[in-house]
């Protein structure tokens, strides 16, 4: 028994689960849907036995203090990563300004199969933001402004950004490069009750040339959208992109009927009128959840200080040889003492 375990935790196997791994990084590499999971998980379940049989076995590592630290803070990080992998959760949203978040509204979700959060228990309202652009157009802090239930019944405004999440129930929301303008608009019909809503255009200012997009009304047209905005944006000068200071006018096509609108106004269209009642913003957001990523830093920072401690007992005891007496040693004039016997 012990030398099949001798055997599982060879040099060799951690070398074929090291290629292995590799090769799923490969796939796995951007996240994409049509590659599984288990390309990741099966290598790092073959490196765990693979690492758990080399400490059963192997007396250089489980007889030395450090050296066995090193090893079980390395192999709580594999088990961690395959399980953060199994738990895990990848998504994008966008917020209207003065919208609440609503988990049916998230796209693009990527999860594991063990993934146990729950998204209806988070609450909060998207607020104003800014960016920051340097001259040339490089963008710099997003400064965006939420408002989440403090327990209390009020509101807590919280300043997130790119590297700043919101975290609520383990789950983070990054903002992105992804945000934009949108118009406020009231559809009236002819019969029935109307309806306001908002139509998110491109990015902005990454497609600062194309803000157009199109809407269907209930039992109407398709009507196209253009809109015309006012930013205060120089790509040659430092710049702040900020929607309480932008100002846009719609561009209403529909019919070949072309007509544009300023915040509150409205036109007569077939089947109703459309009002534009007022030009907003929204923010696209990347949802992110793994539930390992504390205790992973905290075992990866145990591992790291086994392997100090191992470290340092071999310096303490190369330096106690080093500077030992002179009669403690078996060396003299840096030549080893001959043990006594016959000269021939």
């Amino acid at each position: 028994m012990k030398r099949q375990l001798s055997k599982l935790g060879s040099v060799r196997l951690a070398l074929i689960g090291m290629v292995l791994l590799a090769g799923g990084a490969a796939l796995s590499y951007g996240n994409p849907k049509s590659t599984p999971i288990w390309v990741l998980v099966v290598p790092l379940a073959f490196l765990a036995l693979n690492l758990l049989a080399a400490i059963a076995t192997n007396p250089r590592i489980n007889r030395r203090p450090g050296l066995l630290v090193f090893h079980l803070g390395l192999l709580g990080v594999i088990l961690l990563v395959g399980f953060g992998r199994l738990t895990h959760m990848d998504a994008h949203l966008e917020i209207v300004q003065g919208s609440a978040f609503d988990p049916n509204a998230i796209h693009d979700v990527k999860k594991g199969p063990m993934h146990y959060g729950d998204l209806k228990d988070v609450k909060f309202v998207q607020g104003n933001y800014t960016v920051d652009y340097a001259a040339g157009m490089v963008r710099g802090l997003t400064h965006d402004h939420v408002l989440v239930p403090d327990g209390h019944g009020g509101l807590d405004e919280k300043d997130i950004g790119d590297d700043r999440p919101l975290t609520i129930n383990g789950y983070r929301f990054y903002t992105t490069f992804n945000k934009g303008f949108s118009p406020i608009l009231t559809w009236m019909p002819d019969n029935g009750k109307p309806i306001t809503g908002t139509v998110n255009m491109p990015a902005y200012p990454l497609f600062s040339f194309k803000q157009e997009n199109t809407w269907t009304p209930p039992n109407g047209k398709q009507i196209k959208f253009w809109l015309r905005l006012e930013t205060g944006l120089n790509p040659n000068k430092a710049w702040v992109l900020d929607g309480r200071n932008a100002t846009g006018k719609l561009v209403v096509n529909t019919g070949g009927k072309r007509v544009e609108l300023n915040p509150g106004e409205q036109v007569r269209l077939d089947g109703g009128v459309l009002r534009y009642e007022d030009l907003t913003t929204w923010m696209g957001f990347k949802i992110f959840y793994d539930p390992t990523l504390k205790p992973l830093f905290i075992t990866a920072i145990i591992s790291v200080l086994g392997m100090g401690a191992h470290f340092k007992q071999k310096f303490d005891a190369m330096s106690k040889h080093i500077n030992a007496p002179a009669g403690d040693t078996n060396e003299v004039g840096g030549y080893a003492k001959l043990p006594p016997g016959r000269v021939v």
